[in-house]
């Protein structure tokens, strides 16, 4: 046993040692939905994050929702009240986008490789597509004649500069991403002799940065960048989606990302080069992760404690096949174990688990789920107080690219519920 104490960043309160979320402890929350594990989003933590966001930015700037990050539509109705627009990158995420209130013409559909059956949905729709290669404005011309419809295009460019700072950066270099840069000028030229309704354009340079200085001079150097497109555009420029990029901490020593001067950085960028020179655009930040990632948790429930070679395994019901990222597999460079807190002692534990807490007791356990692969390891030597078969632990930052973004029929185990509270 330890008496130190693991670094607590996390938006969620608790009462008498139970983790609460939307208010709820996490007990009645699991008998609630009726089994483990299931993802549990607080919609007062999105609204708040919304809010935060929207008091940062300048006005004239407008807040769009990536629905990649999680598309549960209980979800996209909550924010379809709450932000400007909703941008997708499938056909299936066009569909629960617009069974919510967002208007179409709102809505914004990206990625490579839409298919033509997509990009007829598109079209038909009225929504904005951002045309991420040549041979796609090519078939969105031919199904704009063949709907009678004029399509709604913007253009992906992918940026001649990369961002240090970003996890995943999206520019700099070749990319299956957008356009090139240097070939958008002739691509332009290709758009007004189309009958397509040209929109403007798109550039996303990188993810999941907490430097504000960085994604400050992503801004400025996107901002340069169109101006210099738009001198070949053949019409106003009326949609300029300046990307996002906002990170989550995941680990304690991660600084929360500082939005004041970002909020600063555009509002000068707005001041100083949008208004007089794309007066017509509208200037939006898409963010996804950040909106929602923090908002989220993981509860699944320990099925088995075991000791091997002196190491301690707490073996969950839950595991990779729901939350991938967790595990490590997704998108991190070096594995860091996302925030792991024991959310409620079970049974006759509880009276234990309550006072191990008030006197600090810890030990170092790792947290792995119910797969057959030494992959599925959701904590490593993570400190929890002493648990036991049939307490819940709660995975942190699980409310972007969990469910949605991991492989739920690996080994056959049932998909595991989802809930806003």
């Amino acid at each position: 046993m330890t008496n130190a104490a693991p670094d607590r960043a996390v938006p969620f309160k608790r009462d008498r040692g139970v983790l609460l979320v939307g208010g709820i402890p996490a007990d009645r929350l699991a008998e609630r939905v009726g089994t483990t594990p299931f993802f549990v989003y607080d919609r007062a933590l999105i609204s708040e994050r919304v809010s935060a966001v929207r008091a940062a930015l300048p006005a004239g700037v407008r807040l769009n929702y990536a629905v990649k990050a999680n598309p549960m539509p209980a979800v996209l109705q909550h924010l379809s009240g709450l932000v400007d627009g909703f941008d997708v990158a499938s056909a299936g995420e066009l569909r629960e986008a617009l069974n919510s209130t967002m208007p179409a013409e709102h809505v914004s559909f990206a990625g490579p490789g839409k298919t033509t059956a997509e990009l007829r949905q598109a079209v038909a729709a009225g929504v904005t597509v951002e045309a991420e290669s040549e041979t796609e404005l090519a078939r969105l011309r031919e199904v704009g004649g063949l709907l009678g419809v004029r399509p709604r295009v913007a253009l992906r460019v992918n940026p001649d500069f990369a961002i240090r700072g970003s996890a995943m950066q999206l520019g700099g270099g070749p990319q299956q991403f957008g356009i090139d840069a240097e070939r958008i000028p002739d691509v332009l030229a290709a758009v007004a002799d189309g009958d397509l309704d040209f929109e403007g354009f798109h550039v996303f340079a990188g993810s999941q940065n907490l430097d504000a200085e960085s994604i400050c001079d992503a801004q400025r150097r996107t901002v340069e960048l169109i101006l210099k497109l738009a001198a070949a555009a053949p019409g106003p420029v009326r949609y300029l989606n300046l990307g996002g990029g906002f990170g989550i901490p995941y680990a304690a020593r991660d600084r929360a990302l500082d939005l004041a001067p970002i909020g600063a950085n555009l509002a000068e960028l707005m001041d100083t080069a949008i208004r007089s020179e794309l007066p017509a655009a509208r200037v939006v930040i898409e963010l996804g992760r950040y909106l929602v990632g923090e908002a989220g948790v993981y509860l699944t429930r320990v099925v088995d404690r075991k000791e091997s070679r002196g190491r301690t395994y707490l073996v969950v019901d839950g595991g990779l096949h729901h939350q991938l990222a967790a595990s490590g597999n997704f998108g991190q460079k070096i594995r860091r174990n996302y925030p792991v807190e024991l959310a409620t002692a079970a049974g006759d534990a509880a009276e234990d688990a309550s006072e191990n807490e008030n006197k600090n007791e810890y030990e170092t356990v790792d947290v792995v789920g119910c797969l057959c692969t030494p992959l599925d390891l959701l904590g490593d030597r993570v400190s929890l107080p002493p648990a036991r078969i049939g307490d819940l632990v709660a995975v942190f930052c699980a409310g972007a690219y969990g469910l949605t973004a991991s492989p739920t029929a690996f080994l056959g185990h049932p998909a595991p519920a989802e809930v806003l509270v």
